[in-house]
């Protein structure tokens, strides 16, 4: 097993099967093409896909090269014998486009004949299919298979489908093609950990994934047939499902995060397990300054023992547990000086390498917190957050806010603009006529008439709306206690730590979901939230276990509410272990990016 499955093992549920699975259907597929090898990857695909198998692994099955997928021609290989050129990508028509440039490239290039071969992920396209034949290239594929890898393990509590625009497509554009790779997902979850017997759902989007997973069953009448055969034999190791539809919850992901792996995503973005960040932050005096411009990869996952302590601790918490971390390993450093028997030395020396390990972390997320300290200390991101908890508090939420006023006549990023709008929008319950249309005007005015469209996805989407009727969020921030004043941000009692005075409202429906009398304790507030209501099966807890409960965030979901989840799951009278599932990680950028139109190079701003 590699080290990336020996912490995914770590949880309840063993989320390193599902890597293992992922893993053994890509060999499959790498062995149905005999000889040596180049893989050519949808750019999208690659980190993700690196999740589940190491370069090591590939250059065992004869792949000695990978190359990103671009237009025009391929790059020339250093390899002499390769006989096997694999497009690895999404179905996307765009992408079949570069596919069809690379294939007419290779042809004509004049060098040794190769076979070609497309792996969908994780189905294939008919639509796809006939692009490639209009372009007279179909023909030229050995296999055109499928790698139906539809989750990708993140840590051993979490797992991410990594479809991009997955709100926006079933939201927006009404196409249900992600709600049934959702339900697929689903499917293959219950195949590795058995058939999960309590579902409760929320939205119009989670039901109706409920339904497609129904409907999958019964067309594969066999595999249902194993499934019931398993339940007689195994119980699952999961107990209840929880499917949330993102469009019930539109503040959480728009509120900014303040947990340490949050603000990490926020600042600089976390893709994969990976943050990029300044190599010259991270040099040592004898590096020399050649590293000006560089980017230093660091992986985040609960593989680092620092990392796995802090990353869901308020940053306000984070500054002393790094100074507890600094002082233990001093004084285990320290050990060294005192005289020792030579038994001693060498259990010292053993654990030498971890220290030494211990101590580079620790000077990692020292460096990466002095970078968030930087950004959280300034004018501008205080007065956001200020804005954004006084929209939360419900304070001056029904007129034309000041601040962002001042943002648009200075020309801030319109991603920023567009995420406090959205905001004030969701938390006043939709904004009077009059102050959405005196925003439209400025926003088109000082960005750019183009955005019309991007405001028109965000009215689509639920974000920007017209008020009418009474006031739900109110309601709901009341009932559901959605801000917490006074709350402790380093001992925290609260899930409202995550983001200082807010608990994300999709936390506090699995919060109560749990508890002895579930959601009847809150049938009013759910008929507040759009859509339907789902709850279906029975079961309780195992004896003398915790119940395991699958989050599936259908339109994704932010590192503040897994985390407010993972504390849920840590308080000592817990009798409950979450695990997430995600069509996507969001932070409110990546959010409202998903939604906005993209523009063209002559455009003369654009969203940062």
């Amino acid at each position: 097993m590699s080290t990336m499955a020996s912490h995914l093992a770590g949880g309840r549920v063993n989320v390193a099967q599902v890597q293992e699975l992922a893993r053994k259907q890509l060999v499959q597929l790498l062995e149905k093409c005999q000889g040596r090898k180049v893989i050519v990857w949808d750019e999208s695909l690659a980190g993700p896909v690196g999740l589940i198998a190491t370069y090591s692994l590939l250059k065992e099955h004869d792949v000695p090269e990978m190359f990103p997928l671009r237009a025009g021609k391929l790059p020339s290989t250093t390899q002499k014998d390769i006989k096997n050129i694999i497009f690895i990508t999404r179905p996307h028509l765009h992408l079949m486009d570069k596919v069809a440039d690379n294939v007419y490239g290779e042809e004509h290039s004049g060098g040794d004949r190769k076979e070609f071969h497309l792996f969908f992920v994780p189905q294939k396209s008919l639509l796809c299919e006939k692009w490639l034949k209009n372009r007279g290239v179909f023909g030229n594929f050995t296999w055109i298979e499928e790698f139906p890898c539809d989750l990708f393990p993140f840590d051993n509590d979490l797992m991410s489908m990594e479809l991009e625009s997955a709100f926006k497509e079933y939201q927006v554009e009404h196409d249900p093609t992600v709600l049934y790779r959702c339900a697929r997902a689903l499917m293959t979850l219950q195949q590795l950990f058995g058939p999960i017997p309590r579902v409760s759902a929320k939205g119009t989007a989670a039901c109706q994934v409920w339904d497609t997973l129904l409907r999958l069953r019964r067309e594969q009448m066999p595999s249902a047939s194993r499934l019931r055969r398993q339940q007689q034999h195994a119980s699952s190791q999961i107990d209840h499902l929880l499917l949330i539809d993102r469009s019930i919850d539109l503040l959480s992901p728009l509120a900014t995060q303040l947990t340490y792996e949050g603000l990490i995503d926020e600042i600089f973005g976390i893709t994969n397990c990976t943050v990029q960040l300044p190599a010259e932050k991270f040099a040592k005096p004898d590096d020399g300054p050649g590293l000006v411009g560089e980017k230093k990869n660091i992986i985040l996952n609960s593989a680092e023992e620092l990392f796995a302590e802090i990353r869901d601790k308020n940053f306000n918490a984070v500054g002393p547990a790094l100074s507890r971390r600094a002082k233990q390993i001093s004084s285990q450093l320290e050990e060294c000086q005192s005289d020792r028997s030579v038994q001693e030395m060498k259990r010292f020396v053993a654990r030498l390498p971890h220290m030494l390990a211990s101590k580079t972390s620790l000077a990692n997320h020292t460096t990466i917190a002095e970078l968030i300290k930087e950004v959280t200390d300034s004018d501008s991101f205080l007065e956001c957050l200020q804005t954004e908890q006084e929209f939360m508090n419900g304070i001056d939420t029904d007129k034309v806010h000041p601040y962002i006023e001042d943002c648009i006549a200075q020309q801030e990023p319109l991603i920023k603009v567009l995420r406090l709008l959205c905001m004030q929008s969701v938390t006043n319950s939709g904004l009077r006529q009059k102050v959405l249309e005196h925003y439209k005007r400025d926003i088109l005015q000082t960005y750019g008439f183009q955005h019309i469209l991007t405001l028109s996805n965000l009215e689509q989407a639920g974000l920007l709306r017209v008020q009418q009727g009474p006031r739900q969020y109110a309601v709901l921030r009341k009932t559901l206690q959605l801000t917490v004043d006074n709350g402790s941000e380093t001992s925290p009692t609260d899930v409202s730590y995550v983001h200082s005075v807010y608990a994300p409202l999709s936390v506090r429906l699995a919060q109560h979901l749990v508890r002895p009398s579930g959601w009847r304790a809150i049938q009013d507030v759910l008929a507040l939230l759009p859509g339907p209501t789902l709850e279906e099966g029975k079961g309780g807890p195992h004896e003398g276990y915790p119940k395991v409960v699958l989050v599936f965030f259908i339109g994704g979901c932010t590192f503040a509410e897994i985390s407010a989840l993972r504390f849920l799951s840590q308080q000592e009278d817990s009798m409950v272990e979450f695990v997430v599932a995600t069509t996507k990680l969001i932070n409110g950028n990546s959010f409202l990016k998903s939604l906005m139109e993209p523009l063209g190079p002559e455009s003369p701003r654009t969203a940062k």
